[in-house]
């Protein structure tokens, strides 16, 4: 198992930062990475994402989403075609750590066959994971 994991401190309640978070539908706006949701995730169901790597490399997962909890974390889990091979628990959670400034976390927890051998995907999504905290952040400050 792999596990990487970004933060961002964004200045603002945990309820502007969920706010955009949640607003799926708004995420072809800013979003660098995530380009779009086919629908309104509902926890235990499955719902199309369609990613996009800095480097270009765009896939549409499928994955079920674990938890949605308002103000504090948002998580699915994919698999790549078959499961156990190439498997990624992402999440992001909102940590309130003064009045008006949340820690936002970005992780994901890779497991399956193919994780040691993926090495350069996973510096790539970390890059990822960096420019959507900065995206986030400037989404939720900008509107704040």
């Amino acid at each position: 198992m792999k596990k990487i994991e970004t933060s961002i401190l964004i200045d603002a309640t945990v309820e502007d930062v969920w706010r955009v978070l949640s607003e799926f539908e708004a995420y072809s706006l800013w979003s660098p990475t995530i380009k779009q949701f086919e629908w309104q995730p509902v926890v235990g169901k499955r719902c199309k994402v369609l990613l996009e790597q800095p480097n270009g490399f765009k896939i549409k997962m499928n994955p079920k989403f674990l938890v949605i909890e308002r103000n504090r974390e948002l998580r699915w889990k994919g698999d790549l075609f078959i499961p156990g091979i190439f498997d990624g628990e992402h999440y992001f959670k909102l940590e309130q750590v003064a009045a008006g400034r949340i820690r936002f976390v970005q992780g994901e927890l890779f497991s399956g066959l193919l994780v040691p051998f993926l090495g350069k995907l996973l510096i790539e999504t970390r890059h990822g994971f960096d420019l959507f905290n900065k995206a986030i952040k400037t989404r939720v400050e900008g509107n704040s």
